[in-house]
């Protein structure tokens, strides 16, 4: 597959592809998109691996909307299951949030459903709000592209990520969670693993890794069969990234390509240089590189957390040599999971305005790996207290995690703003999820928005599934 030229191209992706490669024009925008949650078969390690997706009318993977173009889908479950889809970083009505139960029931086979909202810029996903039928990669990308997007002059390439196995993932959760999980629980209404370790602060010990998964997906291909884009020589490269993993943090590696973030979770940020950059599950990263006029094979690298393995696609120039690379590093990575360093140094491009916050509340999260369940002050979701607040108010929240776990905390139909790490208070990051790492605190502002009950959880899935779940209830 290649790119064609800096501006007006559009390449077609099959449906096994998860690669979106971006008009540098408004395309023709038709009054609603069509979606389907289906079954499709993808290749992994030379064997063929039925999954689910989220397919667009075209048989495309994803979804990619124009500048001003409003959320107008229609979703259709075509699988043998019941499944209902959030819509990762955007902010919809409560009733279109796609949690199951809450309020709508999950969507029967067979049944259409339709969606109208005001879409929020940026690069997001859609994924099951169901923790086996996300192992399933029932998740896709979903870009919403700004008016700046269209006019620079500059290729875009999206870059989506995924722990895989050949196991039923109900399987996978037995084992990694002693059977504790409560992957089918109803939202509503209720009332060990393959573990690896590594030094943590103080000499304690941190767990980064609970299950060792049989391929690391980018683009639904590992590094035996990576995805090879051609991109012209001296180009600017936008690379979207998506973290849909379960259960992995990865280290994104530009290797000799110059990096710039330039924006998180869908929000811009103050550009930060560098080469390597920290993405935990839910989150996603915007990267801007710079393809030398001479040209050549550039790989972009996932690279798994405390861990050798590691995935990703190629940039190439035309000409240029491909050489093969490994699946394996030759050492481990380090971990990002107790690093603030990164989270620290972001500043949002438009901060949230100044204001005294109505309340206050303490998130102590919680948890082990023997037994294995995570918690939000000491609670399991069904015996949660909600956190509260009423619409229009300025709430901060302070993550203070006590685990020796990290655990992304993702805040449905809100926007947050990291303001602390601990220390002085600053004017972070704009996200929807916020790494919180081992024995550490982030506070978060965020301006409650529609009255209704809106999902707060972690987005690492053995953690969801044993119950670490909590809400944010706004009140009019």
């Amino acid at each position: 597959m290649s790119l064609l030229t800096r501006r007006g191209f559009l390449a077609a992706t099959s449906a096994s592809a998860a690669t979106l490669l971006l008009p540098a024009q408004v395309r023709a925008q038709s009054t609603r998109m069509t979606l389907s949650a289906t079954s499709r078969t993808i290749e992994v390690q030379g064997k063929a691996a039925k999954v689910w997706g989220l397919l667009d009318g075209n048989g495309r993977y994803g979804l990619v909307l124009d500048p001003g173009q409003a959320f107008a889908v229609d979703l259709t479950n075509t699988l043998d299951a019941p499944t209902i889809i959030h819509w990762h970083g955007q902010i919809p009505p409560n009733m279109q949030d796609g949690v199951p139960d809450l309020p709508m029931p999950m969507l029967q086979p067979g049944e259409s459903r339709g969606y109208d909202f005001a879409a929020r810029p940026g690069t997001h996903w859609m994924h099951a709000h169901i923790p086996e039928h996300e192992m399933l990669l029932l998740a896709a990308p979903l870009v919403v592209r700004r008016p700046e997007d269209v006019s620079a002059d500059r290729q875009e390439v999206t870059l989506f990520l995924h722990d895989f196995s050949f196991r039923p993932p109900a399987e996978v959760l037995a084992e990694i969670t002693g059977g504790t999980s409560m992957a089918g629980m109803d939202h509503s209404q209720m009332g060990q693993g393959d573990a690896m370790s590594m030094p943590g602060m103080d000499g304690m010990v941190m767990d980064l890794n609970d299950y060792n998964f049989d391929a690391y997906l980018a683009n639904d291909r590992t590094l035996d069969d990576p995805e090879v884009l051609q991109v012209d020589k001296g180009v600017r490269v936008l690379v979207r990234v998506i973290n849909a993993a379960a259960a992995t943090v990865f280290w994104i590696d530009t290797g000799s390509l110059p990096g710039r973030l330039v924006a998180v979770d869908g929000e811009p940020v103050q550009p930060m240089p560098g080469s390597r950059f920290g993405l935990a599950m839910g989150q996603r990263l915007d990267i801007e590189l710079d393809v030398p006029a001479e040209g050549g094979a550039f790989p972009i690298l996932a690279l798994r957390e405390g861990a050798k393995e590691r995935t990703g696609l190629i940039l190439a120039t035309p000409g240029a040599s491909v050489t093969k690379v490994s699946v394996l590093s030759d050492a481990e990575h380090p971990a990002f999971s107790a690093d603030f360093s990164q989270e620290a140094a972001l500043r949002a491009v438009t901060p949230l305005p100044e204001r005294v916050p109505t309340s206050q509340p303490m998130l102590m999260l919680g948890g082990s790996m023997m037994p294995y369940v995570w918690t939000i002050n000491g609670q399991t979701w069904g015996n949660h207290v909600p956190v509260t607040a009423k619409s229009g108010d300025r709430v901060e929240i302070t993550f203070h995690n006590m685990s020796m776990m990290a655990h992304p905390m993702h805040l449905h139909g809100h926007a947050l703003q990291v303001v602390s790490t601990g220390g002085a208070r600053f004017a972070g990051a704009v996200r929807d999820t916020v790494h919180v790492p081992p024995m550490g605190r982030v506070t978060v502002a965020v301006d409650a928005g529609e009255a209704a009950r809106w999902m707060l959880h972690c987005h690492q899935m053995p953690h969801l599934s044993t119950g670490m779940m909590t809400e944010f209830a706004v009140s009019a």
